[in-house]
């Protein structure tokens, strides 16, 4: 019986080692590409190391530095000696077709990946002691790992990190004042943010009618229409017909309750359509299954972002998911929530973007005055206060106060913000738009929600 080996193709490798060799211009047209793992023979793998190196260190690549690199690194020996390394270059006449070989390795390195998880899929087939939820969410993640391209490592070295640091660095100083992240399209809270950041875990949280889900909805519309910024929308608590309702009123400024009862007026017509349009063309992809667990929202959120690209996740709400079955025969909410918690959070670390969760907050605010929420109020489980990057409240004190002269004023408090300032900012709530609006804050008390909210959009 005839043994496969892994599927490889060692002269690619040699040709790109060769061209890397003949023209040290090539390393900024493959190393996008490869990386040292790709090469299925060891002594390329150790080579193409180090000519990286030698490229990241501004020295150039022959043979002479190659060789002494590996010597110093007491490596040459096992590459098979500097006349390998000649070899190499000999064998190689042109750096012309360069990225095709290149493209050839990787694609191979992506096959043996495949194998390799496909045994693991096989192994964890027959783990019949194991949940099954949770066994189809491992096979997936290792099936999406290959599909991106990459495999995790356990340890990344500090050099690879900061390969990348200082440009980066040099970039934002470059643009100062630039948005990092996912605008809110909230001025004062996008200064105290700098956006929403990729694999942050952000929680707002408000009790009752404080319009949460509002300002969510106004957020992903800002970030898709504005930005074209890919929105996964979760909504566990209402249907998809009530968020694009929310969504149409929000946009085309009209009343709600006229849009429910279907008491709407002639002007209202052209509006609503022409907030169709806008919102036909934003990538808000919306998901409303009930009752939905965190592996299948991983599921779910790491398909749309194979499919449709993904900017931002936000999910209404919290404490409506669904912990895993060992968690729920516990018994125990707090050991529940502190799962569905960090789930999310690990969510927003593995697709690298930018996660909005709603919660709840307990009904100790109530006991208070003022009834300004804290961070020990989050509901069900302080593990969401430790997870989360950002913690945003909502307060809106006309709510317990009918009488104050701060009527429609929010307050978004962000109490906890792991990478930067925590502050207060004031916005105009339209409960009748279901919509969120920027202020100047000495005209609050003058300007009507028609000024506040017209040709936003």
């Amino acid at each position: 019986m005839s043994i496969k080996l892994p599927p490889q193709n060692l002269e690619a490798e040699r040709s790109v080692l060769g061209a890397l060799l003949i023209d040290n211009d090539v390393v900024f047209k493959i190393s996008d590409i490869l990386k040292s793992e790709d090469f299925y023979k060891n002594e390329h793998k150790i080579i193409y190391e180090a000519m990286m190196d030698l490229s990241q260190n501004h020295q150039p690549i022959d043979v002479l530095t190659l060789t002494d690199l590996l010597e110093k690194r007491k490596k040459l020996k096992e590459v098979g000696g500097a006349s390998y390394v000649s070899e190499v270059v000999n064998s190689t006449a042109t750096s012309a077709n360069v990225v095709a070989y290149a493209q050839i390795i990787r694609d191979r390195s992506v096959l043996r990946n495949l194998i390799s998880s496909g045994s693991k899929i096989v192994e964890l087939g027959f783990r019949e002691e194991r949940d099954t939820t949770e066994l189809l969410d491992e096979a997936e993640r290792m099936l999406f790992q290959v599909t991106q391209g990459f495999l995790k490592e356990t340890f990344v070295p500090i050099k690879d990190v900061l390969a990348g640091t200082f440009e980066r660095i040099d970039e934002l100083n470059k643009n100062k004042g630039k948005m990092r992240g996912v605008p809110t399209g909230y001025r004062e809270l996008d200064s105290v943010l700098a956006g929403l950041q990729n694999s942050d875990l952000v929680v707002l949280a408000a009790r009752p009618s404080m319009g949460k889900t509002s300002f969510a909805i106004s957020i992903a519309i800002n970030a898709a229409v504005n930005h074209k910024v890919p929105v996964g929308f979760f909504s566990i608590e209402q249907s998809r017909d009530q968020i694009v309702d929310r969504m149409l009123v929000s946009v085309a400024g009209i009343d709600s309750w006229r849009l429910r009862t279907g008491n709407l007026s002639e002007s209202d017509f052209p509006k609503i359509g022409n907030s169709m349009g806008i919102l036909s063309e934003a990538p808000i992809y919306i998901d409303d299954t009930p009752l939905l667990n965190v592996m299948e929202m991983r599921a779910k959120s790491r398909r749309l972002q194979m499919e449709k690209g993904l900017g931002l996740i936000v999910i209404d709400y919290m404490q409506l998911m669904e912990g895993n079955a060992q968690s729920k025969k516990e018994g125990s909410r707090v050991q529940e929530m502190s799962e569905i918690s960090r789930g999310i959070k690990a969510i927003a670390r593995e697709l690298n973007v930018p996660v909005m969760a709603l919660s709840q907050l307990s009904r100790a605010v109530e006991m208070r005055h003022p009834k300004i929420p804290q961070l020990a109020d989050l509901r069900d489980s302080g593990s969401i206060e430790q997870d989360a990057d950002v913690v945003m409240f909502i307060y809106r004190e006309d709510y317990y106060n009918p009488e104050t002269d701060r009527k429609n004023i929010a307050d978004i408090f962000v109490k906890k913000h792991r990478n930067g300032p925590t502050g207060q900012t004031e916005l105009y709530f339209v409960p009748e738009q279901m919509k969120f609006q920027d202020i100047e804050k000495k005209e609050y008390g003058v300007q009507s929600a028609n000024q506040l909210v017209e040709e936003e959009y």
